[in-house]
Parts: C-alpha cells; sequence; structure tokens
C-alpha cells in the first residue's frame, strides 16, 4: 500500500502514447477513486520516435527494439506488487515485463492482439478484453493453453476501448476483481 492508503493503478497507452489518449479520462474518471494511477506512454517507455506519427511507423519501431526498452523501463520504474490496465501494445509490454519478473497482481489487458504470439504467461490474475471483430485476436486454442477466460464483446473492433460506455463496463469489471465484491448499480457522471 502507499501513503493514500490506495492501491496502485498502473495505465500503459496503446500504440499512439499520450498524444491521442484523450479516451484514457473515462478511465481515470472513475478509477481514481479506488486507486493510486500512474499512466504512462508507451512510446515514451520504448523511447519510440513520434517525429514520423503514423501507425506503421510507430509499430516498426516497437518490433525494432522498442518493446525490449519499453519492458526494461518498466521493470526499473515499478519494484512494488501493481495492477496494469493496459492498452494495445501496452498489454504487449505488460505481459513481457509480468515474464521478466514485474510484479503483477491483477493485468487488464484490452485490445492486446500481438499476445497472440506469446507463448508463456505471467504469473497474475489475467482478464483479457477483445472485440469479437477484431480480425487480429488470439484464436481459441491460445486462451485455452493458458487458462484464460476469452471476454470478446458483440459487435466491436479493435478501438472498443476507446467508447465511454465500454469503459465504464471495464472499469466497473476491475473494481469487482480486485475487491472481490460486487458493486452496486452505480451512476457515473
Amino acid at each position: 500500500m502507499n501513503e493514500s492508503n490506495k492501491q496502485r493503478l498502473i495505465i500503459l497507452s496503446d500504440l499512439w502514447g499520450a498524444e491521442k489518449s484523450d479516451w484514457i479520462k473515462y478511465y481515470t474518471s472513475i478509477l481514481e477513486r479506488y486507486f493510486e494511477i500512474k499512466f504512462y506512454d508507451s512510446c515514451v517507455l520504448g523511447d519510440v520516435s513520434k517525429e514520423k506519427y503514423s501507425e506503421e511507423k510507430l509499430h516498426h519501431q516497437f518490433v525494432n527494439g522498442g518493446m525490449e526498452k519499453a519492458v526494461q523501463n518498466l521493470l526499473e520504474k515499478e519494484k512494488e506488487n501493481i495492477i496494469i490496465l493496459c492498452f494495445s501494445i501496452g498489454g504487449l509490454i505488460a505481459w513481457k515485463a509480468g515474464n521478466s519478473g514485474l510484479k503483477i497482481q491483477n493485468l487488464f489487458a484490452i485490445s492486446s492482439t500481438r499476445l497472440r504470439y506469446e507463448t508463456q504467461k505471467p504469473f497474475a490474475k489475467i482478464e483479457l478484453i477483445y472485440g469479437e471483430e477484431d480480425a487480429y485476436k488470439p484464436k481459441k486454442d491460445w486462451f485455452e493453453k493458458f487458462g484464460i477466460k476469452m471476454n470478446f464483446l458483440a459487435r466491436e473492433g479493435h478501438d472498443l476501448y476507446k467508447k465511454k460506455e465500454i469503459a465504464e463496463k471495464i472499469c466497473k469489471m476491475i473494481v469487482q476483481k480486485v475487491f472481490n465484491y460486487k458493486l452496486q448499480l452505480w451512476k457515473i457522471e
């Protein structure tokens, strides 16, 4: 625990980093009631240049050394047991960091499609959420191999996490899973 007596929850951005993460407020506005939150820009963690700000250029940098840098930097910054909420590429960073010794209590990864290539599972309570229409989500046998429940949201694609109503559902699930209780239906302004 920390000074505020709240558990720490870190958030790892998607491929775009902080610049295109206005949607993150849908999560922080709810979760800050329950957790001490620390946000990490995945591009900053991976020393990925945003000078050529395209999906192809960012992805190329992550695949060619940025991922390893991001994992190493996260391991250096986080020494205590933590809860992680991560999006897309952030999920892969968290997963790999968990397999490299990061102390993860709960890992909530949303639309982390590159996990489909992973062959080792980190030691943590894991919840993965994908849009049913995301063409790159892991296959059924991958989930079965790791004993992870398949959470597919109907009629949703990769960017489902940017929607306010989806964020609210995910936040409610996080609070329920971490604190092991059912929330009363509460109004979110």
